[in-house]
């Protein structure tokens, strides 16, 4: 199957979620392929491509400009210096210390406040019973536009995207703004996510099959 056929069936299953693909953003998860496949998702249609690893990000950056990347993995605090002001969105602040060293040098990069909403030790996000005084702080100083996380890695996922959605709520009333962003859902749990409300989804396998290197998940 090509990335274009497999577009084609996401989009069938948006439909098939009650949604409207054109109200749905597709972040297309690269990390771990070649150029080649990035070139292939942008002559589909999927100009957005996320990486998760900052270096590898930037050197595909430099042979395909021209399309939108976005951070979707975990920033260390000591390489926003490397990221901040590169990408289009960095879906993954986590905590104000990490929002406050993008801001020194960034301070107008769009960024997404990450949740932990799953509660699994493995996963990076703020804690969602602090979330709040994070999102109000990041919004101060970067250009907050909504919030992210992952679903659980067992169980039903709807519980905790249910969460985010709420969360987002929460921190729109307190800030007395609109974060239209709510970026859940991957490839296997993406239908349940958009039950709950997402906007962005961050699909990678569902795209274009297993990834050369198997130590990554989607």
């Amino acid at each position: 199957m090509t990335v274009s056929e497999n577009l084609a069936k996401v989009r069938e299953r948006i439909v098939g979620a009650g949604r409207d693909p054109d109200e749905v953003t597709i972040v297309a998860v690269t990390k771990g392929f070649d150029i080649s496949v990035c070139r292939e998702a942008v002559s589909a249609g999927l100009n957005i491509l996320g990486e998760n690893r900052v270096h590898e990000a930037l050197a595909k950056m430099d042979e395909l400009p021209d399309a939108e990347w976005h951070l979707i993995g975990h920033l260390q605090t000591n390489k926003a210096r490397v990221a901040a002001g590169r990408f289009a969105l960095i879906q993954s602040v986590d905590s104000i210390r990490l929002a406050e060293a993008i801001a020194k040098l960034a301070p107008a990069q769009p960024v997404l406040v990450e949740a932990n909403v799953a509660r699994e030790a493995q996963k990076s996000g703020a804690d969602p019973a602090g979330a709040l005084d994070v999102i109000r702080a990041v919004s101060g100083i970067l250009d907050l536009r909504g919030l992210m996380a992952m679903g659980p890695s067992q169980g039903d996922p709807t519980p905790a995207f249910i969460e985010l959605r709420t969360l987002r709520d929460q921190a729109e009333q307190r800030l007395g703004r609109a974060l239209p962003v709510l970026s859940m859902g991957m490839s296997g749990d993406f239908e349940a996510a958009l039950a709950a409300g997402s906007t962005m989804l961050r699909l990678g396998r569902v795209l274009f099959g297993p990834r050369p290197d198997r130590s990554i998940v989607d």
